[in-house]
């Protein structure tokens, strides 16, 4: 998996891993939008270069079985990486790939994977990423799941 620098096109693979607790003190509100110390009950990612210690994306998630689905609770990238000027693309689309891997793993071709988007972001899910309006929360099932792994994990 890779991401891509705006600027240049040049990829940088990257690696997506547990936070460790020494990172709490790098994952500001101010720098990732969210007080991730308020996630420490769920299971936290995070995204970074290989080789590099700047975490670029972040994602907090629970597994609930009963409904084979990951729900993602929260979803953030790195300040410099939001909007029309951001520094790197394809953070989000990565995360959501190795939570819809973890799914699949899981839960087989049953697997789906589901947020609640956070205001007018919704529709930018369902362009870019293939998710469906599943009530008030979008999610993905195993066709849009393969195709974000076709496409962000070659």
């Amino acid at each position: 998996m890779y991401i891509t620098d705006v600027k240049s096109g040049k990829r940088h693979d990257i690696v997506i891993s547990p936070i460790e607790p020494e990172d709490f003190k790098f994952i500001t509100k101010k720098e990732y939008f969210f007080n991730w110390k308020l996630e420490k009950d769920y299971e936290i990612c995070k995204l970074r270069i290989i080789d590099q210690s700047e975490i670029l994306g972040l994602v907090s998630f629970e597994s609930i079985p009963d409904e084979w689905r990951i729900h993602i609770r929260l979803l953030s990238v790195s300040n410099q990486n939001k909007g029309k000027n951001k520094e790197y693309e394809r953070v989000v689309g990565n995360l959501l790939t190795y939570l819809s891997k973890i799914a699949i793993r899981e839960y087989g071709e049953l697997a789906c994977v589901s947020l609640k988007p956070k205001g007018a972001i919704a529709q930018h899910y369902i362009d870019k990423y293939g998710m469906n309006i599943t009530g008030a929360t979008l999610s993905i099932e195993l066709m849009e799941i393969l195709d974000l792994i076709k496409k962000y994990d070659k």
